[in-house]
Parts: structure tokens; sequence; C-alpha cells
């Protein structure tokens, strides 16, 4: 459902390689992914402890968005955030494994 807040997400399989390697190596976002890997539930964008100003976490999760890392969603006025996991070890087999490694 398209509530008008919610940005597009697009499908991990159509997004390069190089992009999501470019997504992957700052460390914050890695650590965004590796917090991800590691919840049972999805994670609210200021429930991630980030030593970041709030402009600057809002581009690191449209970065890992835009990279098909990342679902982001609405429940009230909390921006959630889940890590597609399936969608991306489907096309890229392995990557989270080495990012969960390494975090």
């Amino acid at each position: 459902m398209d509530d008008g807040r919610t940005p597009p997400h697009p499908h991990p399989g159509s997004v390069p390689l190089q992009q999501v390697l470019e997504a992957l190596v700052d460390p914050v976002r890695r650590g965004i992914v590796a917090t991800l890997i590691e919840s049972d539930v999805d994670v609210k964008c200021g429930g991630f402890g980030m030593s970041v100003s709030k402009s600057t976490a809002t581009h690191h999760f449209k970065v890992l968005r835009e990279a098909g890392l990342i679902r982001q969603y609405y429940v009230g006025t909390s921006r959630m955030n889940t890590l597609r996991s399936e969608e991306v070890e489907a096309a890229f087999p392995g990557l989270l494994g080495i990012v969960e490694r390494d975090g």
C-alpha cells in the first residue's frame, strides 16, 4: 500500500553489485545492516544508537534503501527498517553472511 510517505524500493536483483558494495563500505551503514541481521524485529530509525546527526542518518538509510538492502515503512510516525534478507541472498548469495562476520 502506498501511503505517500513510503519511498520507492528497488528490487535487489536490479541493483548493480557495485552500488551494493559501495553502500556497505561505510562503517555506519554496515552497522545498520549488522544490527538488522541480529535483530528479531524491525528497528525504527532512532533505534540504532548512531552517533551521527539525524540528516546524516537519513542519508545512510537512503543509500541502503536505494541499494535494495533494506525496506522502510511507517508504523504511526515511526519509520521502520527491515533487512531484505531473502531477496538480497537470492541476488547476491553469501553477501549478508560476510557482513554478519565483519560486523
